[in-house]
């Protein structure tokens, strides 16, 4: 599965790199609520999708978490990632992952990076508000 091809196709279809218009046009189900020791999380509920986001977030990390969770449910849909870190000893650091993956190729497009090609890894991680990490997930 290519992750950074799933964010431009879907980019591509909605016409928009801004995760809520996309979600809106997904009608998936948004919440804003005050989360407690999570930025985030993504449900599948009676045939629904449900992106639950911490209402007390700064605007660029509510953009990153929804793309983040759209990611889940891109690529995760089936998988209780709540259930399976609280409940089980499974590992699911391998879907935060992908699903920051998904939401750095999805929010960063090739126009965005050549545009700062200049730019150091520092520099894009202040300009785009963005952890270094995810600018390098990013440049891999």
């Amino acid at each position: 599965m290519d992750i950074k091809k799933k964010a431009d196709s879907l980019a591509r279809k909605y016409q928009s790199r801004n995760p809520f218009e996309v979600i809106k046009g997904m009608n998936v189900i948004l919440v804003f609520a005050p989360l407690i020791g999570v930025r985030g999380f993504y449900q599948y509920f009676q045939r629904n999708n449900i992106i639950y986001i911490d209402e007390n977030l700064p605007h660029h990390e509510k953009m990153f978490v929804c793309a983040h969770e759209l990611g889940h449910m891109l690529l995760h849909k089936k998988a209780n990632a709540i259930f399976m870190d609280s409940r089980t000893l499974l590992n699911t650091s391998h879907y935060e992952k992908e699903a920051n993956i998904f939401a750095v190729n999805f929010l960063i497009d090739n126009d965005m990076l050549y545009e700062h090609r200049e730019l150091t890894i520092d520099q894009l991680s202040r300009l785009w508000g963005y952890h270094k990490e995810l600018i390098e997930l990013r440049l891999k």
